[in-house]
């Protein structure tokens, strides 16, 4: 996993259904999956750790193609992680990650929070459907749904 951080500025609160529906939007074009967690608990974790320990329990490791793509945000403390697995980091690197996370902030601070979100989920989607497109059955192999830690890691 490959982890790309930044504060941000927190503009609201997140939309689960718009960001969910953006989600499924873009992976009907690519076999990948992409996953929003956000918390607004501290954490004796680094921002990373934690991130990584989220991708773990929402056991995005064990896509088909190791192609799962985890958005995670630290509402509290303002701070954003985005961890893409081996799969699509080998396709396409850490110049890719940080473009992302530069994209997500930058659309947080002109329009707000939700936008920023659905933005990073697009362009990550984008790149998703040129390395992995569809197969024929294209299960949904992860939840589209945004979650959220409630408590301490």
């Amino acid at each position: 996993m490959f982890p790309f951080l930044r504060k941000f500025s927190l503009a609201g609160q997140i939309n689960g259904s718009l960001v969910s529906e953006a989600i499924a939007k873009v992976e009907t074009s690519t076999s990948a999956e992409i996953r929003v967690h956000f918390t607004t608990c501290p954490s004796k974790l680094s921002l990373l750790e934690e991130a990584q320990t989220v991708f773990n329990q929402l056991q995005m490791h064990k896509t088909e193609s190791r192609n799962g793509v985890l958005v995670f945000l630290r509402l509290k403390s303002k701070e954003i992680a985005v961890i893409g697995d081996e799969g699509i980091h080998q396709k396409v690197g850490a110049e890719f990650w940080e473009a992302v996370k530069e994209e997500i902030i930058e659309t947080i601070h002109s329009n707000n929070l939700n936008d920023g979100i659905v933005r990073g989920v697009e362009v990550v989607g984008k790149q998703l459907s040129k390395h992995f497109p569809p197969s024929a059955e294209n299960p949904n192999e992860l939840s589209n749904e945004v979650t959220s830690s409630r408590g301490f890691f």
